[in-house]
């Protein structure tokens, strides 16, 4: 059973959304009251490479996609209620080859 949360309470949405590749990837920054912060976003279909500063734990809510991570060579396929974690100062490639992939990030400090 996943735990992925199915809502978020007592936080503050950014109404500016984080708009990336032509607007194929979008997301919603959402800050929490001890200062952290995610993003709750979508990524339609294509390939997109994106770097991290700082350390990210990336959650599958609905749809599926391909991700690689920088140095890795093995591709893994998430769906619904995985979870996958990206160091920081690095980066990962992900692909969404149908439909939307919803996903919400975390940013580890």
């Amino acid at each position: 059973m996943s735990n992925i949360p199915a809502q978020f309470s007592n936080v503050t949405a950014v109404t500016k959304a984080n708009v990336y590749f032509d607007g194929k990837v979008v997301s919603h920054t959402v800050l929490f009251p001890d200062g952290s912060k995610k993003t709750l976003g979508l990524i339609y279909p294509g390939p997109f490479h994106f770097g991290t500063d700082l350390a990210e734990q990336m959650e599958i809510v609905a749809g599926e996609c391909q991700v690689k991570l920088d140095g890795e060579d093995a591709v893994r396929t998430c769906a619904q209620g995985d979870t996958f974690h990206v160091p920081a100062k690095s980066g990962f490639d992900i692909e969404v080859k149908a439909g939307i992939c919803e996903y919400i990030c975390s940013f580890v400090s």
